[in-house]
């Protein structure tokens, strides 16, 4: 979907007006959002546009992430198929591994009955690395394709990769 289409798919549940007025934009400028670019209409580029290219020019997926916790959600990256159908106990036991890192992670931050902010953002970090781990594992039993777990695993026991 482009993103002129979700826009347009987002203004017949909220008014182009109710946009502008929460934005302080114009509604002329709200409603060319939502008009393909090049066409007879003067469609501008929009907001998810300018995203979506500066994250093409940074190649940093912190950019979504942030997106997507101001959503009050989570980015998962995908991993990319690559055929390898043989690693499924590898990749389980790094599932496993991963959890019990997050659980240690929580255990030494809680052990005083407080978590500082420093100990959040360990706990955070883990926890995203676990989400990551088990999408592609998740992925790969869906698909039948293991080769993307194998070389992750691979460069993780490999720190000189």
């Amino acid at each position: 979907m482009e993103s002129h289409e979700l826009l347009r798919e987002i203004f017949e549940k909220k008014a182009p007006k109710e946009v502008s007025a929460d934005l302080e934009l114009s509604t002329s400028m709200i409603y060319k959002w939502a008009q393909p670019p090049g066409t007879d209409g003067p469609g501008v580029e929009n907001p998810l546009d300018r995203v979506e290219a500066l994250f093409q020019s940074t190649k940093d997926h912190r950019l979504i992430q942030w997106l997507c916790q101001r959503a009050g959600g989570f980015f998962i990256y995908n991993p990319k198929n690559t055929p390898h159908p043989h690693f499924l106990i590898p990749a389980t036991n790094e599932i496993v591994q991963e959890f019990a890192d997050l659980l240690q992670v929580v255990s030494a931050a809680a052990a005083d009955n407080q978590i500082t902010p420093a100990e959040a953002k360990q706990i955070r970090d883990r926890w995203e690395e676990l989400k990551s781990v088990t999408e592609g594992f998740v992925a790969g039993c869906e698909e039948g394709n293991f080769g993307p777990i194998k070389t992750e695993a691979a460069r993780r026991n490999n720190p000189f990769s």
